[in-house]
């Protein structure tokens, strides 16, 4: 066993499966060791919802490019046969819906175990992963700080070293910001490339993707090659996919255009977060890319009033599915102060007012789309400040109103939302840690349909600056 352990200790999920292929570790002892990883660090972090630890036993790893990889799924609209879907609420009890979201089932035929569920917000309208239902979960850099939102679980056990990658899913920045939080990689894809049935049509009008966050860049671009692609009638897709984003990765990048955005009003970056976009900036420059400040075409808070002016609605239509799946209509009580705001004050708008939104978004996409004929990127920071302390983003009272809850959130990731508008493929990358040891992620966004633009940026930038082999204080490794 602490062999096993060493090996994963430094392997990414694509070693572990050759590792499992090769017949120098069994899938069943893979299991055990990551059960006993997780054990070790979940009770400083609660970053897991529910472990499924005699299921993942049970199960018969499919032979797939991740076989016998054990990982968790996010306890977020990404339904798993064998787990509850509390989606971080009260609300929801034990229901289990027994059955696996088409992205989850891909993720299955690649050969993953599933041995538990990661935290998320209720909902998932959170930029931090704290809940009622579950808890806070902590950041392994620091304990007394927010893991992110709202794929905090997965970002909180792909960071501590329990598992190499884990799944999650993006509607404002969910995989982004946890991973900005906790110094691993966060790629969101395209509006359209991955399918969201068989429970959701379009996830926040278009704006809601799932993927991953992983520790290596390989393992993003490799999890793309066997789960990407719409599913049977889905109402988007993504232009075509190359052959292999692994070896669109790999190939020699020309010098690219990137357009660096510092900060935006009306929400300035900290020292330290232009302090991590500077460096990322320069990094770049010195693997030769062309690096301009701009300013983007956007005024930020109208775009925050239209986003929600789509999320309102869409909690309110799933608050009233969940109350007719379950035979009884939620109540108030059921929900958190911040489900509250949303229902209150966006939850019935009038159907004009949803479809401008909706037509705001798409107006919004052109305009990216005609900016960035100029340019191959973009580079922001990922968050305007150090992951904030347990509680700080953490909305308790719902006497607050929508500009209260809007300045709490965007006021901390004002860029990220921006790029599930206009349906853009966006990262974070961990290239930078504060003086007091926190990470800030720098935050890339490409043109439409151009993921493997920016994984061949990435693996680049992680070859110059690797960031694998810093751990953080709270981790599972064994040497």
């Amino acid at each position: 066993m602490q062999n096993i352990q060493a090996q994963i200790d430094r392997s990414d999920a694509t070693d572990l499966a050759r590792l499992v292929r090769a017949g120098e570790v069994q899938p069943h002892e893979l299991l055990e060791a990551t059960i006993e990883r997780l054990e070790q660090v979940n009770p400083a972090l609660n970053a897991v919802a529910e472990k499924l630890y005699d299921q993942a036993r049970q199960q018969t790893p499919v032979e797939g490019p991740f076989f016998g990889v054990p990982t968790l799924t996010k306890d977020l609209f990404a339904p798993l046969a064998e787990a509850r879907m509390a989606n971080g609420s009260l609300a929801l009890g034990e229901a289990r819906p027994g059955l696996d979201d088409e992205l989850v089932g891909r993720w299955r035929r690649a050969g993953f175990v599933f041995v538990g569920t990661s935290t998320s917000p209720e909902f998932g309208t959170s930029y931090t992963t704290e809940s009622t239902r579950f808890g806070a979960t902590r950041n392994p850099w620091n304990t007394e700080r927010s893991a992110g939102g709202s794929s905090g679980g997965a970002a909180a056990l792909v960071a501590s070293r329990v598992v190499p990658i884990a799944h999650g899913n993006d509607g404002g920045g969910s995989l982004r910001v946890p991973a900005s939080c906790c110094g691993v990689f966060g790629f969101k894809p395209s509006r359209g490339l991955m399918p969201n049935g068989p429970l959701v049509g379009e996830g926040w009008g278009g704006m809601g993707t799932g993927h991953a966050i992983s520790l290596s860049v390989r393992d993003s671009a490799a999890l793309l090659d066997v789960t990407a692609g719409a599913d049977l009638g889905a109402p988007y897709a993504a232009p075509s996919r190359p052959g292999s984003y692994v070896e669109a990765m790999q190939r020699p990048l020309k010098p690219l255009r990137i357009a660096l955005v510092e900060q935006m009003a009306p929400w300035p970056s900290s020292p330290e977060a232009l302090a991590a976009v500077r460096h990322a900036a320069k990094l770049c420059e010195n693997l030769g890319h062309q690096v301009s400040p701009v300013t983007l075409p956007v005024d930020l808070p109208q775009f925050f009033a239209m986003a929600f002016d789509i999320i309102g609605p869409n909690t309110r239509n799933y608050v009233e599915l969940l109350g007719a799946m379950r035979g009884a209509p939620v109540t108030e009580e059921e929900l958190e102060p911040r489900t509250r705001i949303y229902l209150r004050e966006k939850g019935d708008i009038g159907a004009v007012q949803y479809v401008q939104a909706i037509e705001g978004i798409h107006a919004l996409g052109r305009t990216f789309a005609n900016f960035m004929r100029d340019y191959d990127l973009i580079l922001t920071p990922t968050l305007t400040r150090e992951p904030p302390l347990i509680g700080t983003l953490d909305v308790v009272d719902d006497k607050a109103d929508m500009g209260t809850l809007i300045e709490c959130f965007h006021s901390y990731s004002p860029y990220t939302a921006l790029f599930n508008a206009t349906g853009q493929p966006a990262m974070s990358v961990p290239l930078y840690w504060s003086a007091s040891g926190l990470p800030i992620g720098a935050h890339f966004a490409g043109r439409f349909g151009e993921e493997s633009t920016l994984l061949a940026l990435a693996h680049q930038l992680e070859q110059a600056q690797p960031w694998a082999q810093r751990r953080p204080p709270v981790n599972a490794c064994m040497g």
